[in-house]
């Protein structure tokens, strides 16, 4: 008989350290591991862990097997592993109702248990007894499990169970947004049972989603419907959200050792080196002590200060928890692997020498790791002055199996029994080596063969849709119905994939079914959902956005591949019917290879075949669907999209004479809106018009529709049997996209003044605004009776026009056709606001912000303002909107509108957004509206009108002009449909006209005194010509400064300071209790949000800006004092702020009769406030008096101060 090797021996002594230490308390009949023998509780976590180090053995066995004991072993070992994953898997199927729930509710009443009975398999607490939604176990099963069968294990079995583990995706894919109590279980660390967004959760989903991605969960045995699907746009999501939190954990947590999992081994799911090399400095220097690592700071688990008699703690008690938090030794061992995984033999040998201090020898000879150490009682206050300095007892459960296994695993690396590669089959530690530069392929497909003929007078050759087949072109709507249908299964009454909206890097691959190969057109050119792709220049512009998008993000084999349709609803045509000179030039751009730095490749789709990204749609051909779905899929390939709804009026007309009567209910649109600007914002505007309100005025009167001459190439087409329309001046998108221009319908004016008497509503007769709907062809007109329909009649009412029945709805539809087509922004918001329309990504573009520490508030301040704290299901973000905005459903529309663009601009311009907590995006949208009044010279409610005019496009310039604090100019533009004139927003150049108050601002007081009476601009401007227009910025930088909440850099745990060396700071009579400095550390989310919240109780954007200049001396004065300053009082922050304003009018000199003209928000001079904060006359300097004439500072003998700030 052959000698046994030493290896052979070696693995003998890990296989008894196992059966000894893991193996010996595993469940025979449910395969489940209890967490000790007195306690049959057996979590998700813990047990995927401790049974990773089975497999790792099965593994080296299987590997250096010199006897067929050998395999023996291996085999008895990796059936050990089935039957534990199996026995998850059945615990967890048992749940499938909540499963099913959770999908759509995110809940963490409807989530799956986090722990089952070891027995019986059955649950052990009740739904809200327990924690139990915990996204990072369920991933860290799934990833496993993907690992496991790509080593060669076969744990599922059957086609029911790979439904179940498809729909155990759709339980974690929404983790980037879905608060979880985390990998310790407690969510807030009070313990109190808050859930948090955790890096440490979306990081394990992340990494389980791209590992399971076209994973088959037979292995080699399967086919078609064993393959699982992720859509890529998930992974993504999570990648970008993980990104933007790292190396923070949570709201309340700086940092946690646990993100070591998600950085290194097993989810490797961070693929930006630096990042993980930030993350890992982050842990190691607030974290690492002598035996191990604390969890996250002021952790009080199993501390000799924790009260064991409650779960939870009391803010003020987190305090004493620090510098005595317990150590984890398990931090060690994963700092081994990780070393051993990237290659740092220092590290290993580091932590190794570390790992082995801290493991204790049982009285068999082995080595066993516990699960912590503590300070014991009577240590703990020489542990405060001297950190890491007292000797730590072991305490909890030992051995501690999670720790254990991966112990036991870092020994078989380390001796070399298995590669890093053998743990990890899928190569998910590759994922931050450089990848190869991507090329985007594009296509452009024209519609219809006029838009064909168009582009190639412009030498662009392009096909339409009817040339690329028989490959078949779709929107991306009905991709998401295909998706839909993945991981159905009638028998476990799972009903598949809710119906998300699909993402760019899914509608970027080809698709095939069968003998067919589909391609999918991005959902940001889908005009069904949502107003903003009617924007020409908008839609250009998130084009070249998403090309940058795919450069970065494309993870996948083959090319990403975007269809960019050019659709005749593209009809801003000139004279000679071109398409828009922006869509020629972007083309242009692409057909150079180059496009917003992004290499692209413009050509057929034909072509682009055989180097595109391809996924087989193989579960469509489950035959359990049943004819139900066989129908589903006929009607999705053998019909013919309609791409775009046919609702506009086919019929030629010339329009009436204008009628001089108006309605009963005009100008309700007008009057529903709520945007008010600060009339303190809006200067006095004198009596002259600008040239914009002329322009505007003259629409005033009406104007005609000229008959309309068909280009003879095109000539108009009949239809018969398009759909009958009631509204009148309408016209079909076939014919009014290929006309000549003509001039928009008459339009009544949004400033006209009167309206619906007071009290008259009663006797406003339905049947004659029904008469007047039928006669009318003005817009608005139309507008204002359908909305006053739609409030007292309801959406499913039904009226006659002309003859035909129909629905206020359908009157609403056709209503934001029409608007869209002739480019009414202001009715297109209002009318999609009444359809309750939602912006597809919606809730993508809210988590985007969320979880960059921003917190968001909808509504106009401050009645209607709610606050959104944490992502929130598209469907109940866009209720909390519509709620907060009320009856102004414009403002509803364009809420949706910014956080768009706000997602945008944080994406791509994060340091726009520097030190700004919270969005409030109503206050946002009335800075805007003051900026243009401000620019206009016009009222404020013209400037909101002005403002719900712009085009999409002119919005987001306009949004990026407020956040990165540039000075700017409003342009009119005429249009190509005459006599109208649009508004443009571009960069001020220097030297363009100022404010009034800017101008005189600048002049001596004497000066000052006999202009302000009698405010001449024409006279200002003589005299102002040649001087700079600097002065009057520092206002207007407060005033946006403070609605945007800008703070200075590093404010929050500077604030945390003076309030630890004070009682407590008032602002407005709200207090900041030194408390807060006990439950929170200085780095804390938590505390910034209170002082945010404190900081938002002030309504002046301008008094709140001189708010945190205040603060900001209170630091300078606690970082310089030495410790020597401690005030056993509430520090008065608005009196240090007032009491500088009076010093400042002293200094100055300033008559009383020019200080009562110029008084601002909450009494503080306009001039104050426009004074730069540096400087020796700067607000800054007389803050600094005034903080030293309040507070008790201490005084030398000759009554000198003791200056610390300067």
């Amino acid at each position: 008989m052959r000698n046994r090797s030493n290896s052979g021996v070696r693995l003998d002594y890990y296989q008894r350290l196992l059966n000894k230490t893991i193996l010996k308390y595993q469940n025979p009949v449910t395969g489940l591991i209890p967490s000790s023998e007195e306690n049959s509780h057996a979590w998700v976590r813990d047990n995927v862990y401790a049974i990773l180090s089975v497999w790792a053995l099965a593994l080296a066995y299987r590997k250096t097997a010199d006897l067929d004991e050998d395999r023996a072993k291996a085999y008895e070992l990796e059936q050990s592993v089935v039957k534990l994953m199996r026995g998850l898997l059945r615990c967890m199927m048992t749940q499938v109702e909540k499963l099913e729930k959770f999908k759509h509710t995110q809940h963490v009443d409807d989530s799956l248990h986090a722990k089952y009975c070891s027995q019986t398999g059955r649950t052990v607490v009740g739904d809200k007894a327990w924690g139990h939604l915990q996204v990072d176990a369920t991933s860290l099963f799934i990833l496993s499990l993907s690992q496991m069968t790509a080593s060669g294990l076969q744990i599922i079995f059957t086609l029911d169970e790979v439904s179940f583990i498809q729909n155990l995706i759709f339980y974690i894919e929404t983790a980037y947004r879905t608060p979880d109590y985390g990998i310790w279980e407690r969510g807030d660390k009070t313990n109190h049972g808050l859930p948090e967004l955790n890096s440490s959760s979306i990081g394990m989903a992340k990494a389980a989603l791209e590992a399971i991605n076209e994973l088959d969960l037979f292995g080699a045995r399967g086919g078609p419907l064993s393959v699982v699907h992720v859509l890529p746009d998930e992974a993504q999501q999570c990648q970008a959200i993980l990104h933007s939190m790292l190396p923070r954990e949570s709201n309340s947590k700086e940092v946690d050792a646990a993100l070591l999992t998600v950085i290194s081994f097993p989810a490797f799911a961070v693929d930006d080196y630096e990042k993980v090399e930030e993350t890992r400095d982050t842990i190691m220097l607030k974290l690492e002590g002598k035996y191990g690592c604390c969890r996250f700071l002021r952790d009080g688990y199993k501390t000799a200060q924790e009260d064991p008699n409650r779960l939870h703690y009391e803010p003020w008690e987190l305090q004493v928890f620090e510098r005595i938090e317990c150590h984890w030794p398990m931090f060690f061992a994963l700092s081994v692997l990780d070393g051993l995984f990237n290659g740092n033999k220092e590290q290993v040998k580091k932590y190794a020498e570390k790992l082995d201090s801290v493991l204790l020898k049982t009285d068999e000879g082995i080595y066993v790791l516990p699960e912590l150490y503590t300070v014991v009682k009577d240590k703990v206050e020489l542990e405060y002055r001297t950190p890491n300095s007292q000797k730590r007892e072991a305490i909890g459960k030992i051995p501690h199996k999670w720790g254990q296994s991966l112990y036991i695993i870092s020994k078989l690396v380390q001796e070399g029994f298995l590669s890093p590669g053998e743990l990890d089959p899928l190569n998910r530690r590759l994922v931050s080596e450089p990848k190869p530069d991507i090329v985007v392929q594009v296509v452009i497909l024209a519609e219809d063969e006029y838009i064909q003929s168009k582009l190639l007078e412009h030498d662009i050759k392009v096909q339409t849709m009817d040339e690329v087949r028989p490959l078949q072109v779709f929107p991306a709507r009905v991709l998401t119905q295909i998706y839909s249908l993945l991981g159905r299964n009638k028998k476990l009454g799972l009903t598949g994939r809710p119906k998300n909206e699909i993402g760019l890097l899914a509608t970027s691959k080809l698709y095939t079914f069968h003998d067919q190969i589909l391609a999918f057109i991005p959902q940001m050119a889908d005009e069904h959902q949502f107003y903003l792709p009617k924007d020409t220049l908008l839609k250009l512009d998130m084009f070249a956005n998403d090309m940058g998008f795919l450069s970065s993000y494309w993870r996948y084999l083959g090319r990403p591949l975007v269809i960019f349709p050019v659709s005749t609803n593209l009809n801003y045509l000139d004279v000679g019917h071109n398409p828009p000179g922006a869509l020629i030039g972007t083309i242009k751009k692409l057909q150079s290879g180059y496009i917003a730095g992004t290499r692209v490749h413009l050509g057929n789709l034909a072509d682009f075949v055989t180097t595109s990204c391809i996924t087989k749609l193989s579960f469509l051909r489950d035959p359990s669907h049943g004819e139900e779905v066989k129908k589903f899929i006929g009607d999705i390939f053998n019909k013919a999209p309609d791409i775009r709804p046919r609702l506009l009026s086919s019929t030629r007309m010339r329009p009436r004479p204008r009628s001089h009567s108006r309605s009963s209910v005009h100008g309700i649109v007008r009057r529903s809106r709520s945007i008010q600007v600060d009339p303190d914002q809006a200067q006095e505007r004198g009596s002259s018009q600008s040239s914009l309100q002329e322009s505007l005025k003259r629409l005033e009167r009406g104007m005609t529709i000229p008959d309309i001459e068909y280009p003879r190439e095109y000539p108009m087409p009949q239809h018969p049997s398009s759909p009958s329309l009631h509204l009148k001046g309408s016209l079909h998108p076939l014919h009014y996209s290929h006309q000549a221009p003509c001039s928009s319908p008459q339009l009544s004016h949004f400033f006209h003044q009167g309206g619906l008497p007071p009290g008259k509503q009663e006797s406003i007769s339905i049947n004659e605004l029904v008469e007047q709907l039928s006669n009318t062809e003005v817009l608005h007109e139309q507008a204002d009776i359908i909305h006053y329909l739609y409030l007292h009649r309801g959406p499913d009412w039904e009226i006659k026009i002309d003859g035909r029945k129909c629905c206020i709805n359908e009157l609403l539809v056709e209503l934001y056709e029409k608007a869209g087509h002739w480019k009414h922004w202001g009715l297109v918001r209002h009318t999609a606001g009444l359809l309750k329309k939602r912006v597809e990504e919606l809730a993508l573009a809210a988590t985007d912000l969320l979880v960059r520490q921003k917190q968001l508030s909808v509504g106009l301040p401050s009645d209607r303002e709610k606050v959104i704290m944490r992502p929130l299901p598209p469907d109940d973000l866009a209720k909390i909107i519509f709620e907060a905005c009320g009856e102004d459903l414009s403002t509803a529309s364009l809420t949706q509108e910014l956080l768009i663009y706000l997602a945008m601009f944080i994406r791509t311009e994060p340091k726009l957004f520097n030190e700004m907590l919270r969005l409030r995006v109503g206050l946002i949208i009335q800075v805007m509206a003051s900026e243009l009044a401000r620019t206009l010279k016009c009222s404020g409610d013209e400037a909101s009108e002005h403002l719900l005019n712009l085009s999409p496009f002119e919005m987001k310039t306009l949004l990026h002009h407020i956040l990165s604090g540039k000075e700017f100019v409003i342009n009119t533009e005429h249009t190509n449909v005459e006599d109208e004139c649009r508004l443009s927003v571009s960069t001020k150049k220097v030297g363009e006209e100022a404010t009034e108050f800017a101008k005189l601002s600048r002049k001596p007081y004497a000066k000052m005194q006999k202009s302000i009476p009698n405010l001449d601009p024409e006279e200002l401007e003589k005299e102002d010509d040649v001087e700079s227009d600097r002065q009057g910025q520092w206002l207007r930088r407060r005033r946006l400064d403070g609605a945007l909440n800008r703070v200075p850099v590093g404010f929050y745990p500077r604030v945390w300071k003076v309030l630890k060396m004070c009682h407590g700071l008032v602002i407005e009579g709200h207090n900041l209790p030194h408390s807060l400095t006990r439950e929170m550390t200085p780095g804390e989310f938590k505390f910034a949000l209170h002082v945010e919240i404190v900081l938002n109780k002030i309504p002046q954007p301008e008094y709140r800006q001189l708010m945190v200049e205040a603060l900001m001396v209170l630091t300078l004065m606690a970082e310089n004092d030495a410790g020597k300053l401690q005030f056993s009082q509430l520090i008065q922050v608005d009196r240090i702020v007032q009491m500088a304003n009076t010093i400042y009018l002293k200094d100055q000199k300033i008559p009383i009769d020019v200080v009562e003209r110029s008084r601002g928000a909450a009494g503080i001079c306009l001039h104050f406030y426009d004074t730069a904060p540096s400087g020796r006359f700067g607000t800054m300097s007389y803050l600094c008096r005034s903080l030293a004439t309040i507070l008790p500072i201490p005084i030398d003998k000759d009554a000198n101060l003791d200056c610390t700030l300067s």
